[in-house]
């Protein structure tokens, strides 16, 4: 867990991610009610990380999922916690955590969604080149007084 602190931390002052730094960053990695957590190694180093969770309050791509497609919102999973380390990337890292989280998604017969700032562009194009769909762009409030703009995507219908 030290490990993936270390490179969170590196992604943050490099790109602003998260956005609200949290008082404990293990346990925002670690969430709550999570399907599965994973971290990337490269040359031996942890080097990213990404998670899957039950829809959650506040999470605003399986509710619109779940509306179009027509479905129930808890037939979503939400991929969060994505980063990769500034010096490793590059060589498709980010693309095979998004990999591992939608398979673990799919074994679970449940629909991958994810929620971005819409200022982390370079995460918005992982997801477009991977085919996944915007589904709208909202604003949301994270707290009193700080109003960000999502972009909302759910992956590619299965194979």
């Amino acid at each position: 867990m030290e490990a993936c602190v270390d490179v969170l931390a590196q992604v943050h002052k490099a790109d602003g991610y998260p956005v609200n730094w949290p008082a404990d960053p293990g346990a925002w990695l670690t969430g709550t009610a999570s399907f599965g957590a994973w971290a990337a190694e490269f040359d031996g180093r942890i080097v990213g990380h990404v998670s899957l969770a039950p829809h959650a309050v506040g999470d605003v791509a399986p509710g619109l999922w779940s509306a179009r497609a027509g479905v129930d919102v808890r037939t979503t999973a939400v991929v969060g916690r994505l980063f990769v380390a500034p010096d490793a990337r590059g060589h498709g890292i980010g693309a095979l955590l998004m990999g591992r989280a939608t398979r673990e998604a799919r074994a679970r017969e449940l629909h991958p969604v994810l929620d971005v700032v819409s200022s982390d562009a370079s995460a918005a194009a992982l997801y477009e080149r991977l085919g996944w769909q915007l589904l709208d762009v909202v604003e949301q409030e994270w707290q009193p007084g700080q109003r960000v703009t999502l972009r909302c995507y759910a992956a590619p219908p299965a194979d």
